[in-house]
């Protein structure tokens, strides 16, 4: 198991390596020189080349490519992610407290969306065919359809503003959660559920399912032993949720106004602060890339072939 761990490490570096150069390579996206960039983003106005020979001298960028690659990887490795253009701050202090409150609410869905998916991928497989499962599924396709923000505004509307149950927006405390998770597990568990009812019906489907019904085997421990096969997916489903989740959660903090690294990106897109947009492009593609490593981890300590076939 330890080289099967290894193994997916060392993989796992150079993908990284190059997601690094194309999060640095973003400051050269534009057909302008990167130093008036900054400059228009940092809101001058009357950019002469006095002004861009000395920005280019201030953020390096008359090195060579490959050396300014490097002296930004090693910054970032110390996580040490630069200055930003509008405010001056280090982006690290405007990242963190973002990136805490970003991560809390994907914890916090993710695990909704996981556990939503499986009891109803569990239900629907064991009734497949029934109007049970029918309208699970009818109603899971139906809410998966609606898009997101419309949701989302509907809820602030009628049960924030009409109602005043919840608060509208911001985070104030527990109940400021509710909401945006109950809009990302809409969004999320209906294409979820159906992965977790296909692994269920397809264990079922098994012939030793059909043995341990000849033996005698109670329901209950019957669906245990069915439902441990067909935990890969919701392992996958887990581990994936968390990257996907907190890459998309752009507009929902926009909604309502929620102080993470969505709400922080899309306003360092509008105002073109260049090394925010890259920490956050870089932090959410590494998260993406660590977390299906530890997806595979798990799943082959769940299923021995997998190592073997490794």
């Amino acid at each position: 198991m330890s080289k099967f761990i290894l193994k997916r490490i060392v993989l796992m570096l150079p993908l990284l390596l190059i997601v690094s150069f194309m999060t640095f390579m973003l400051t050269y996206i534009t057909n302008e020189n990167p130093a008036v960039t900054i400059l228009h983003a940092q809101g001058t106005p009357n950019v002469t080349e006095e002004l861009i020979a000395e920005t280019n001298e201030k953020y390096g960028l008359n090195d060579p490519l490959f050396i300014q690659y490097k002296n930004w990887l090693i910054e970032t490795l110390q996580l040490n992610f630069g200055t930003s253009y509008i405010t001056n701050d280090p982006v690290s202090e405007r990242i963190a407290p973002a990136f805490m409150n970003t991560l809390k609410l994907t914890i916090v869905s993710s695990i909704t969306v996981m556990i939503t998916s499986v009891i109803l991928g569990v239900i629907s497989a064991v009734k497949r065919g029934s109007i049970i499962d029918r309208g699970i599924r009818s109603v899971a396709f139906f809410l998966t359809a609606l898009p997101s923000y419309w949701v989302a505004s509907i809820l602030v509307i009628y049960v924030s503003v009409k109602f005043n149950l919840l608060p509208t927006s911001g985070l104030t405390g527990v109940e400021s959660y509710i909401l945006p998770v109950v809009v990302i597990t809409i969004a999320y568990a209906g294409n979820y559920f159906r992965n977790v009812r296909s692994s269920m019906v397809e264990q079922l489907n098994e012939d030793y399912v059909l043995y341990l019904r000849a033996s005698g085997i109670s329901t209950w421990s019957l669906m245990l032993h069915v439902l441990r096969n067909a935990l890969q997916v919701a392992v996958s489903i887990f581990c994936m949720s968390i990257p996907m989740i907190m890459g998309g959660l752009v507009v929902i903090e926009h909604i309502f106004a929620w102080p993470g690294l969505g709400q922080l990106s899309l306003k360092a897109i509008l105002e073109q602060d260049f090394p925010v947009i890259q920490a956050y492009v870089l932090i959410v593609a590494i998260l993406f890339i660590v977390f299906n490593t530890i997806a595979d981890i798990i799943n082959a300590l769940l299923n021995p072939r997998l190592r073997e076939a490794s």
